[in-house]
């Protein structure tokens, strides 16, 4: 959470820590004010004059309860004030996101769904909590989400998208990172792409609602709580996931940078450092076409959503090679965005233009892949069918 609260400060939002009394058994109130370089308080008798427990809420334009342990998730259920934190979440009236840790039988008792369903029917953005390791040896669901996953909450809400859960219903597969294409046991040909904008993708539409699978190449992010995620190494491999999951699902965003060839041979051994020098060329053969077989194979009124990462050439610009490939691949929607030279790949914020089959073009300027992500969505949606698969 100290981790959640630099990020947002980073990001030029105000922000106020107002920890329960347990809290504070974990992280004092000093770290807090030094991360938030606001004042840290937690009862109703601090700083009476200002009315703290009424202005937090009222003046908030999020709420972000993490952790939100069983015991938090019981008292805001209930409508009980007994401290700073509950009292701010009975007069905020901006959204408010919990984002719930505990063990699992805890999360999974009657008592705690009960009260789940009972906030996430007042409106409040109850996250699923990640599955892993435990306080002690437990595993299982119930573990904190990661920051980036609090982080693109938050960011989500502020950024007045993500507010709409216009996806509740619908089953969307998303693609993310790179494929790995093995030369020997040892060495491999890949690419740069580090999974993010996948991954924001996949967060986005789980906080709009969707049912997402998320198919991964290599990313050393963590997996996306509230997502289901499927592990693909190679380009054919994730070929043969996304062409089994697609059929079912109501749009489909590939958004991972698969590898156009892999080598004719992998050998059994390490390769010597004379193969692939003058002389010895490496061989290698074409990848199947994932989006062309996708939009090949789409069950009508099914989204699909291609990426075009590109660098331009002396002939043609970064747009003339992203509307020859939405034409080439026939996709309902292209993301075109200019790679290299700190552009694109790892970064933590983007900049594209999502070309549509019927003409349309949107510009998205430089900003948090989240975003990007919002707009991407936004344009999935507006082409979605009204009714929602059974």
């Amino acid at each position: 959470m100290c981790a959640v609260v630099r990020g947002l400060v980073e990001a030029g939002h105000t922000v106020r820590v107002v920890p329960t009394a347990a809290a504070l058994q974990f992280v004092g109130s000093a770290t807090w004010e030094a991360l938030s370089g606001q004042p840290v308080q937690t009862d109703v008798f601090t700083d009476v004059p200002t009315v703290p427990h009424v202005r937090l809420g009222q003046q908030a334009d999020l709420v972000l309860v993490a952790p939100a342990t069983a015991d938090l998730l019981a008292r805001a259920a209930h409508g009980l004030a007994d401290d700073l934190l509950t009292s701010t979440l009975l007069t905020a009236r901006c959204p408010v996101v919990m984002a719930p840790a505990m063990h699992t039988e805890m999360w999974q008792h009657p008592a705690t769904i009960a009260n789940v369903d009972t906030l996430r029917g007042r409106g409040v953005l109850v996250l699923e909590p990640a599955e892993g390791r435990l306080t002690g040896a437990d595993t299982g669901p119930g573990r904190l989400p990661e920051p980036d996953d609090l982080l693109t909450a938050a960011r989500a809400l502020l950024d007045h998208r993500g507010q709409t859960r216009d996806l509740v219903g619908r089953r969307v597969l998303v693609t993310a990172g790179s494929t790995r294409e093995p030369l020997d046991p040892v060495r491999y040909l890949t690419n740069h792409s580090s999974g993010r904008q996948g991954w924001a993708l996949a967060r986005v539409a789980a906080l709009r609602g969707a049912e997402v699978t998320l198919v991964a190449g290599h990313s050393d992010m963590a997996d996306p709580s509230g997502v289901r995620t499927v592990r693909a190494g190679s380009a054919r491999q994730m070929h043969d996931l996304v062409l089994d999951l697609a059929p079912g699902m109501d749009a489909v965003v590939m958004a991972a940078a698969v590898a156009d060839h892999r080598p004719a041979h992998v050998a059994e051994t390490k390769m010597k450092k004379d193969v692939g020098a003058a002389g010895q060329p490496l061989d290698l053969v074409a990848n199947p076409d994932i989006l062309a077989a996708v939009v090949a194979s789409a069950p009508q009124n099914q989204v699909v959503v291609g990426f075009a990462a590109e660098t331009g050439d002396d002939s043609d610009t970064v747009l003339d090679l992203g509307r020859r490939k939405l034409a080439s691949k026939g996709c309902d929607l292209l993301v075109v965005n200019e790679v290299g030279d700190g552009k694109g790949f790892g970064a933590a914020v983007n900049e594209a233009v999502v070309l549509a089959a019927d003409g349309a073009a949107v510009d998205v300027p430089l900003g948090s892949k989240e975003r990007l992500a919002a707009v991407v969505w936004d344009e999935v949606v507006s082409r979605l069918p009204h009714t929602v698969r059974p």
